[in-house]
């Protein structure tokens, strides 16, 4: 054994066994090295390797990097529109320092029409030189598939109008169960708020979220979630939801009418909604009831045919039911005033607008929910409030008090063909309760 093996040996701790301290004297005299250590393996029950062994070390300089040249190539930036974004603060966000870029999108007749329809959410693709400089910028046309694209020419800025892929919509389903409220469930599952905030509208005519809510209550969502160039953009449509409260299941699924509207059933074809809204818009507080009252400016008692629910003005107002437009326009003192006929010989009357909702015309067909208006004080008003009224064969009644009709139920060829459209979204509710009974067990 060689000096330099001895002393090593000598300093290793004396009760390990000799075949211990022989394998760590090994080790460290390979670790010793400046080299790199090649290593041969020995067939058991061999006395030695089956050709001469030759060692050989070499040692290794430092490691010299080849060194790059910054590379003139243009950076590609994929963004989402923001909320409230602008030319100038897209500019800034993905770091284009280009006047002239900025000053052709402020000038060009069709660039101000795609900047003034932005969306939040759509995609817009930017080329930038390294100094900031613009090569190309597509922006998404409002409400079509197309992109409006400028582009840096020899000749100068250029603009472009190109039809791109459409977005793509894919059907999401989640579930979850109620720990401590609805909102905190829907996060754990990954249901976004859009959806969450649906579903607590939906079942809001059945269950009061604020005291009805108990926890190990469970939720399933079937939900359309909108792609564009792959990246999820936004939520589509609920089409079809159940919550179990207490024990007891609440389901409901979407529906497209033979006219083309959407509405939500039961599984046995029952609307959820009512017939009829007794609030047909969001409001402060009732400022006068049905019945005889002092009338505000002509200070003589008169019947008061409505409800007056007070709120600021501009506040949306919504067709109360299912109807077709029987008069949109002016009548002495109700004001700017809309009428709704509906079926079963009803109507319903929103008076003392500010305004109507745009194409709104005698003869147009609306659903129930539908804008029709604008809170306003036209007519004999003394402030901003609607007049509310609720009428059979043109005879006032008091909203808050008269026994309005249900929704009837679907029936015959109505039925079976709800029971056609609607079966795979109610089979894919069914799977996503086997999945969860399954994961709970």
């Amino acid at each position: 054994m060689q000096a330099r093996e001895k002393r090593i040996l000598a300093e290793l701790p004396r009760d390990l066994p000799r075949r211990r301290r022989i394998w760590l004297l090994g080790a460290l005299l390979a670790t010793s090295l400046g080299g790199v250590v090649a290593a041969t393996a020995v067939a058991p029950g061999t006395s030695g390797p089956p050709h001469p062994v030759e060692s050989v070390v070499e040692t290794l300089g430092p490691l010299s990097p080849e060194r790059l040249n910054e590379s003139s190539l243009p950076y590609v930036f994929d963004e989402r529109v923001q909320p409230g974004d602008t030319i100038h603060s897209i500019f800034r966000r993905v770091g284009i320092k280009d006047d002239e870029a900025l000053a052709f999108l402020n000038e060009d007749a069709e660039a101000r029409k795609v900047l003034r329809q932005l969306r939040a959410g759509r995609s817009l693709v930017a080329l930038i030189e390294p100094g900031g400089r613009l090569v190309s910028l597509s922006l998404p046309v409002s409400r079509s598939d197309a992109r409006y694209t400028i582009e840096r020419t020899e000749q100068g800025i250029r603009a472009r109008e190109e039809v791109a892929s459409p977005t793509q919509v894919l059907v999401d389903m989640r579930s979850g169960t109620i720990r401590h409220s609805l909102f905190g469930a829907t996060d754990e599952a990954g249901v976004p708020d859009s959806v969450a905030t649906k579903l607590a509208e939906i079942f809001g005519t059945q269950l009061d979220f604020t005291s009805d809510l108990r926890q190990g209550d469970r939720f399933s969502v079937v939900y359309e979630t909108v792609y564009d160039q792959g990246i999820p953009v936004r939520t589509g449509r609920i089409l079809a939801a159940e919550f179990v409260n207490r024990g007891k299941s609440h389901t409901v699924v979407l529906h497209r009418d033979s006219d083309g509207s959407e509405a939500y059933y039961t599984p046995d074809g029952r609307g959820l909604n009512q017939a009829f809204l007794r609030y047909p818009l969001e409001f402060t507080r009732i400022s006068s009831s049905f019945g005889r009252r002092l009338h505000p400016i002509h200070r003589k008692w008169r019947s008061h045919n409505g409800v007056d629910f007070a709120a600021p003005r501009g506040t949306p107002v919504k067709a109360a039911s299912d109807g077709t437009v029987s008069f949109v326009g002016t009548q002495s003192g109700y004001g700017k005033i809309v009428i709704l006929q509906h079926r079963d010989r009803y109507s319903s009357a929103y008076a003392h607008l500010n305004g109507f909702a745009g194409g709104l015309r005698k003869g147009a067909r609306v659903r129930q929910g539908d804008l029709i208006g604008y809170v306003g004080m036209t007519g004999w008003a003394t402030g901003p409030h609607l007049h509310y009224e609720i009428r059979v064969n043109n005879v006032a009644h008091d909203p808050m008090r008269i026994a309005l009709p249900t929704v009837k139920p679907l029936e015959g060829k109505a039925l079976s063909a709800f029971r056609a459209q609607t079966g795979p979204m109610l089979e894919r509710l069914a799977l996503l309760n086997h999945v969860q009974v399954a994961s709970a067990e």
